[in-house]
Order: structure tokens, then sequence, then C-alpha cells
């Protein structure tokens, strides 16, 4: 591209980098042999229930234009379905179906943030996340999570002292990718307490609830929030029905901001595909038997990826009560980039490298146990030589 087309652009797209996860995969992807667990997907299919539905919507002609904030029976369901998982009543006027979680977090920053406003981003973190504060010109101030006796956790003190006076919002990914963390119920009081004080909004990215190893769901600002708190909750279904392709999700929003993010669909895209939110009704209305077998098994996963990374001698791996994922440092790690890439090339395991999650995660790598436990064994196997 010649400098006289690339010199039209914001600067603050130009400044973008781009994803070190996507810079491992593309280089490999296709390599025959090579075990992909990079990416935050399961190997498993959508399961035939929620196919057959989109399959049935289309052939009875739901191909045409819904209204912005989602259809209407879709809207219903999400309503009922949040009411029964937190047993408080939120009603459609707070619901906006989104194409996918992280289309849900790029209208969250639409709405919120202007050039040279902030955004406080907790680290390590999924990097998508912080980048949607930069494409809109804002700042990402990042803040580390410490590492304390074999658990993460988030100094919230230092997260206020980060605020001031451009702050738009604090964003919380819990259970986090990457590491697994859950944010503590008190913690998350103290934090929308304060933000109601100073008047700075809270984006909570939950799109791993359900994927919790040692409680039913993971605790949530839906809990506590009222319906006007400045409280946006970002949730999909590709995680917790097998649905990363569909690309559907929906924000839990005050219903004042039901407008706002109704203009901002239809500005970006109208609205998620027709046939896939009649999916997504029956995801919601037959699917808790899909969730319950899947994090049956991701359970069981995690625990054997503990076990032999943790025996290792090079890996300092921590148990995460959330998500699917393994976050380890490794003795000896200088450039998880270019360790993840001598990962692929010698032994054919394809892990996301810990700086793509920020500075804070330096050192780290980042395997993603959503597969088969076959597979897993046989990376496992592989990895085994070069991280000893």
């Amino acid at each position: 591209m010649s400098a006289s087309v690339t010199s039209t652009i914001r600067p603050a797209i130009g400044e973008l980098e781009d994803s070190l996860i996507r810079r491992i995969s593309d280089a490999a992807m296709g390599r025959e042999g090579v075990i992909p667990l990079w990416f935050g997907e399961p190997d498993m299919p959508t399961p035939k229930f929620i196919n057959d539905a989109a399959s049935a919507a289309l052939a009875a002609g739901h191909t045409f234009y819904l209204p912005n904030r989602g259809l209407p029976k879709l809207c219903q369901a999400l309503s009922g379905y949040m009411t029964r998982l937190h047993g408080i009543e939120i009603d459609t006027e707070r619901i906006t179906v989104t194409n996918s979680g992280m289309h849900a977090i790029m209208l969250a920053m639409q709405a919120l943030v202007d050039p040279g406003d902030n955004v406080i981003v907790p680290m390590p973190l999924w990097p998508n996340c912080a980048e949607t504060v930069r494409v809109m010109g804002g700042e990402a101030r990042r803040v580390a999570m410490d590492l304390e006796d074999g658990a993460w956790a988030l100094d919230l003190g230092r997260v206020l002292d980060a605020c001031d006076g451009r702050t738009k919002a604090v964003f919380i990914n819990s259970p986090s990718n990457p590491t697994g963390w859950i944010m503590p119920a008190d913690d998350q009081r103290e934090l929308l307490a304060a933000c109601r004080a100073r008047g700075i909004y809270v984006i909570a990215d939950e799109v791993y609830d359900r994927i919790v190893y040692d409680r039913a769901r993971a605790p949530s600002f839906v809990d506590i929030a009222d319906a006007g708190d400045p409280v946006i909750v970002v949730n999909s279904f590709s995680k917790s029905w097998l649905m990363t392709g569909w690309r559907l999700g929906w924000l839990t929003h005050p219903p004042e901001l039901g407008r706002v993010f109704a203009m901002l669909n239809e500005f970006n895209l109208a609205g998620p595909a027709t046939f896939i939110q009649h999916a997504g009704i029956v995801a919601l209305e037959h699917g808790d038997h899909l969730v319950g077998e899947i994090v049956s098994r991701y359970h069981a996963n995690r625990d054997v990826v503990h076990q032999r990374l943790a025996a290792l001698p090079r890996v300092h791996i921590t148990r995460p009560p959330g998500a699917f994922y393994a976050f380890f440092s490794v003795d000896g790690m200088d450039d998880s980039v270019d360790f993840a890439t001598e990962l692929v090339d010698r032994v054919g395991v394809g892990l996301a490298p810990g700086r793509a999650f920020g500075p804070a995660g330096e050192g780290y790598l980042r395997l993603c146990f959503a597969s088969r436990p076959d597979t897993l064994s046989s990376a496992l196997e592989r990895l085994a030589p070069a991280l000893t």
C-alpha cells in the first residue's frame, strides 16, 4: 500500500498492532500434523438440535431484516434466560442482540469512548478488548494483575488510582481469558459502588460465566446492579453452546441505552442474521444439558493438563477456576512469540504467546484445553521435551 493511501488512515487505526495469536496461527494454518490449541474455541461442532433450528428457520423463509435490537422472540428468550440464571427480573428493554460478544464490546466502546478518554483494563487480557478502546482513539490504561499464592488477583486500589477525569469505564473480564481468574462478588460490589460514585461505567465481559468448576456459574455484575446503574454486561453464545462461528451475542444494559445500541447496530450491520437468531432461541431454551456436559468435559481436561504441565521442571502453572485455558510461564523463555513459533516448528503444537495479552503476559503461554482428551494427550506428549 502506497504512502499516499496510508497517510489518510486515522492515526488510531494505523497504530493498531496485528494479533500476535493470529501471527502464530496464520503462519501454521493448514500445516499437516499441527495440533491447534491457539484459539479460544472447542473442537466440537455445534450440536444438531441447534443446527436443525437454523435450517428450519431458513426453510421457513426467515431471511429478512429484523428490529435493530434483535428478533423480539430472542430478546424474550434472553430475558427469560437471564432471569432464570440470576434470579432477578431482567426486562427485554435491557437486552440488545449483537453480532458476537466481540461486536458487543465494540458497541460499548463506540457508545462511551471519545478520543482522549481512557478505559481501565486489567491485564493479562484477551488483546481485542483493549484494542477496541484504541480504535475509538482512547487509551487502554493497563493495570497489571498479581499472582499471589498460586492464584491471580486484582488490586482494586490500583484500578481506582488509575482512574481520572477522562476515565469512561473499567473493563472487567471474569472469568478471565487467559488466566481463568474469577472476580469475587465482594470485589464486584466494591468496584460498582466506586464507579457509581464517580460516574464511570463498568463493562463486564462475562462470556465464560457458565464455564466454571467449583459452582454453577461465576458471580456477575447482573446480580448486584440496579437497572439504571452504569453497567454494561457482555455475553455470547460462542462458548457455552459451541457456537463460535455463528457470531451471536448480547448486551445487558440500562434501559435508557436501548435506543443508543439500536442505532449503533443499525449503523454497523443492522443486526445478526435472522435464521441464526432463531437458532439462538433453541440454544437458550433447550441447551442447559449441553452446558453441563461441556463443563464436565472441560473440568476433566483442566485437571489432566494441569497435572501433566505442573510436572515439567521449567513450567509454573496455576489451576484456573474458570474459562478453558492453561496459562503458564516457562523458565528461560525470553520472548513468548518466538517461543510459540518455535514450538510449532519443533513439536507441531500451536499455543498462544503470552505477550498477546499485554506486557503482563510476557513470559507465559496459553493453551486452550477445550479439545478432545486424545488431542490434548498428544499435544502434551509433544510439548514435554520442549518444556523440560
